[in-house]
C-alpha cells in the first residue's frame, strides 16, 4: 500500500536557512524527526503572507541506495518529482526546491534572497 501524505508529520526539526521569494516565505529545515513512514532529509515549506500554515512542502527523503527522492506536497495530495544522490548536499537540494517552487507559484520574475 502506498503511503500517501499531503504535509510531513514533524515532530521536531531544526532551521537551517529562511528565505523570502515573492510574497512566500520559505524555511528549510533539517534534522527530522517525523512519526512519517518517510525518512526526511531536508524539508522547505512555503508560507504564503500572513497564513501560519505551509501551503506548499518540497522534501528530500531517503530512498533506496545513495539517491534522495524530492517530493512536492499540496494540500491536495502529493509527487515524488525526482531522484538524485546530490540533494545530500543542503545548497543543492536548496537550488532544485527555489527552481520548482518559482515555476509551480509562478515566481520566475522574482528573485529568492536569504533572510538572516
Amino acid at each position: 500500500m502506498d503511503y500517501i501524505v499531503s504535509k510531513p508529520a514533524i515532530t521536531t526539526a531544526i532551521p537551517l536557512r529562511r528565505y523570502k521569494f515573492g510574497e512566500f516565505t520559505l524555511t528549510v529545515l533539517g534534522n527530522i524527526e517525523s512519526p512519517d513512514e518517510l525518512k526526511y532529509r531536508y524539508i522547505m515549506a512555503v508560507i504564503q503572507g500572513d497564513d501560519p500554515e505551509p501551503g506548499l512542502y518540497i522534501t528530500a527523503e531517503q530512498g533506496k541506495g545513495k539517491e534522495l527522492a524530492m517530493r512536492m506536497m499540496m494540500r491536495d495530495g502529493d509527487e515524488v518529482i525526482g531522484h538524485s544522490a546530490q540533494w545530500h548536499d543542503l545548497d543543492e537540494f536548496i537550488n532544485a526546491a527555489l527552481d520548482i517552487v518559482a515555476r509551480v507559484l509562478n515566481l520566475l520574475d522574482e528573485t529568492p534572497y536569504q533572510l538572516v
